[in-house]
This record gives structure tokens, sequence and C-alpha cells, in this order.
């Protein structure tokens, strides 16, 4: 470990630049994507034959990538060390039908995805961006970052009890405004494809959300802390990339690194780009088979390999100690934190927390741990399913952060890069 990288506070410096360059999970594999590029790996295509020769390589499937680097001198049968984190966060996505109005505005049709904290979305400077499907099947980012819609709240004059309990309606009170007019005259695609460069006649497809443009800001005396959006979960995201990145660059792992980043553990991670999918399992088995491997090779290679989950959780609130449990309170800037939950919501057991006890040993970081209030349910994870489909041990850990599934959320400055050099420590294993 000595001989690896130890990240710092610019490693935060960094993160913000992620996280204001990610408005949704397909920017969240390219620019992934870019860091490992920079660091040796190569994109290939899974319609392709691939080879078992080594260096690093990753796959891209909408809004997940998985990336992993083959050492020198690996085997068929050589375990993985899998980072996994999910590009996706709570927010607004636009309906198939886009343009809608009444009352003489202009609105955007949305639909809820996630958990989202509804009101941290009103009086909100908002952006929109995703991906723009053209014919032939071609897909175009697009990113409009600058103020474009608003989700207005109604007047405390015209709701006295406003302050007692804000009740938001999904269908009726999430819709954005973005100008003066009839839904006719919105054509919100057409005005999306011109951002592209594109005619709006190429355009057959969408998958498209709503982002605050507000930038990542520290905040605090000290700058002590990070305010920001989708920390859930880019920050695992960014962690997971520099550190694979850190690993490959080296090149000493005894076994094969490997990130794993998902689309759509929001809603439940069913998809073929979430984590309950065959993604993942197909290309570490076809890694295995690349490098002349057998069936008998790539069930050892599972049998000693570990995943660490990676995903935020909870720093106890000030305001609201008693929804914690009262013998565990992660605090901000206190290390990564190790979630466990006997009932399987997080898949850590007693061996897994001794990987990461050990890897944060190695890498000099603080750790935590975390676990729910029996009173109050606890969330789950990509943990216990690639456990369970894949067979592999898998470990919960994370950063606390307050405000989750808020547009905009926080976390301890330190914490971020905290986080990487553990993932450096357990990736070199």
């Amino acid at each position: 470990m000595d001989e690896l990288r130890r990240f710092d506070r610019s490693h935060t410096d960094e993160l913000a630049r992620f996280l204001a360059a990610t408005p949704t999970p397909y920017h969240a594999v390219r620019n992934a994507a870019g860091i490992l590029q920079r660091a040796g790996f190569r994109e290939v295509l899974e319609t392709d034959a691939w080879d078992g020769e080594p260096g690093g390589r990753y796959v891209l499937r909408g809004g997940a990538i998985i990336a992993w680097y083959v050492p020198e001198g690996a085997t068929p049968a050589t375990p993985f060390r899998i980072v996994g984190a999910h590009t996706d966060s709570p927010n607004l996505r636009v309906k198939p039908v886009p343009d809608t109005g009444a009352n003489g505005w202009r609105q955007v049709a949305v639909e809820i995805y996630g958990g989202t904290l509804l009101n941290t979305w009103l009086d909100r400077d908002l952006g929109l961006a995703g991906r723009l499907t053209l014919r032939g099947g071609e897909s175009r980012l697009v990113n409009v970052d600058r103020a474009l819609l608003r989700v207005p709240q109604l007047a405390i004059h015209l709701d006295r009890q406003a302050n007692d309990g804000l009740k938001l309606d999904r269908q009726r009170h999430m819709t954005p405004i973005w100008g003066i007019g009839t839904p006719a005259e919105g054509d919100l695609i057409a005005f999306l494809a011109e951002e592209a460069g594109l005619a709006a006649d190429e355009v057959t497809g969408w998958d498209l959300m709503v982002h605050s443009v507000e930038p990542p800001a520290y905040l605090g005396r000290d700058r002590e802390l990070l305010a920001g959006p989708r920390m859930d979960n880019l920050l695992s995201v960014h962690a997971g990339a520099v550190a694979l990145a850190a690993v490959a660059e080296e090149g000493t792992s005894a076994h094969i690194p490997v990130l794993a980043a998902f689309d759509h553990e929001e809603n439940g991670s069913q998809s073929d780009t979430g984590a309950e999918g065959p993604l993942l399992g197909s290309v570490l088995e076809r890694s295995v088979f690349a490098r002349g491997g057998t069936y008998e090779d790539r069930a050892r290679a599972y049998a000693g390999s570990v995943c660490l989950s990676s995903d935020t959780g909870h720093a106890v609130h000030p305001n609201y100690p008693e929804r914690h449990e009262p013998g565990h309170h992660p605090m901000a800037n206190g290390g990564p934190i190790l979630k466990v939950n006997v009932n399987q919501r997080y898949a850590t057991d007693g061996s897994g927390r001794a990987v990461f006890a050990e890897a944060c040993e190695r890498a000099g970081v603080p750790w935590q741990n975390f676990v729910s209030n029996n009173a109050v349910p606890c969330g789950t994870t990509i943990g216990p399913i690639t456990a369970a489909r894949h067979g592999i041990a898998t470990v919960d850990i994370g950063v606390a952060i307050l405000s989750m599934h808020s547009a905009r959320e926080l976390c301890g400055a330190e914490d971020p890069y905290l986080l990487a050099n553990a993932l450096v420590a357990f990736l070199d294993g």
C-alpha cells in the first residue's frame, strides 16, 4: 500500500467537478470512463470477441459501466475484488409526451423517479439533461446546464397551513414551468435537439431528467463540509473509478480489481443495466473465459472474490437524533461506514467486516459502524442483490451524509478521499 497513491483534499475538489459535470447516469458512465481512459483503460464492446491479455478494459451499457484490470501473471482462476456502486439518483424524469401546461403556462410533464424528497425540488433553478436516441439507434448526450425549469411552490398567502405540514400531490404539484404559452408551443424535444446540434426529426427516443444547476460548494467555518447534488451515489462511483485507475497504474494487485456501477438502484435494480440483471456476471465470466478459463476456473474465481458495495448512508442528524440507533452515530469526516443489518438489507457479516477493517487499516483510514434504529425501516443497496445473484461475498459500506435523496446533499469534505484510500487498499488486496 505504501507504493500506491494516497488521495487528499484535492480528491474532494475533483469530486465536486465530477458532480457538476454528471447530471445523469449516462453522463456518469462517460465521465467515469474518462478517468479510466487516462489510466490506459480501453472500451470493449459486448458484441466483439474479447482477448485475455493483461490491461484495463471497460464495458458501457446505458447508464452502467463495468471496468476491470487484468494484471500480469493473472490466471483464469484469479479472484476478483469488486467495488459496486450505482449511477442513478432520485429526480424528476420527462414523460413520453413531454409538452403540457395550463392557464397560460408552458410546462414539462414529469414522472417521479425513486424516493426523492419532493419539497427539495421546489423553487429551485433546474436544468435538463439525458440522452437523445436517433434513427438507427445512435445516442447523443445532451445537457442544458442553466436555469431552464422551475417547480413553483404555492404562496403562503394561498396556503396558510403550509408550514404545518406541506402536502404535495405527485401528479398535480410537481410539474415544472418553462415558459408562457400553450402546450403546443412547448416543443421540448425540438428545443433539446437544437441544443445538441441535431435536427428535430432525427430524434426518435429520449431519456431525460431534471437536475439542479446550483454547483457544489464547500461550507462551514473551515470549509469542512461539501454540499452538492447526486452524492447518492456518484460519490462512490467517483471514488471507485479513481481507486481502480490508481491500482491499475501500479499493476501490483494480487486480484483482478473491478468497478461495477449500475443504473436503477433507486427503483429496485431490475433492468438490464441494474444490479439484478446479468451484466456483471456476464462480464466476469467472459473475462475468465477470455483468459482460457473453464467453468471450474470461473467457480474458483467467484469463490475467492469479494465485493464492497459502496453507497451513501446516514450521518446522525443533529435535529432528529431520535431517528438513529443510540449506540451508532456516524459523523461527517469520521471515515467510511460499515453497514450492518441482520435482516439482510445489507450484506455485511463478520467475515466481511474483517475484510473492510483490514483495508482501512492498510490505508490508515478511520471507519465507523452503522446500523438502523429498530423502530425505523432500513433501506437497502445493491449489496444483497450482488451476493445472492452471483454467490460472491459482499460487504456494504459507504460515506455518511445528511439530506439523502434531496436535490442537494451534504457530506464531510474529508470522507470522499478517505473512502477512495480505503478502496485502493481493498482493490490492491
